[in-house]
């Protein structure tokens, strides 16, 4: 499946799912393949956010170091 260009759009397609399967637009033989998609995007998700988590926490001590010297 597609890979979505950015977290902010892997976020509003999940909504999308979980609209679906919340409402009358979801059949039983659609159900296995928008858990799998919803999955795939919630790893996406939870990369990007341990990605961000690095890169944040790098910049910090960066920041640190500098200040020491």
């Amino acid at each position: 499946m597609e890979t979505p260009a950015s977290y902010k759009a892997a976020l509003a397609e999940l909504e999308g799912i979980l609209a679906k399967m919340e409402s009358d637009q979801c059949d039983i033989d659609s159900l296995a393949g928008y858990t799998a998609r919803a999955l795939e995007l919630l790893k996406f998700c939870k990369e990007r956010l341990f990605k961000t988590d690095r890169e944040i926490e790098e910049c910090l001590n960066a920041l640190k170091s500098s200040l020491e010297e």
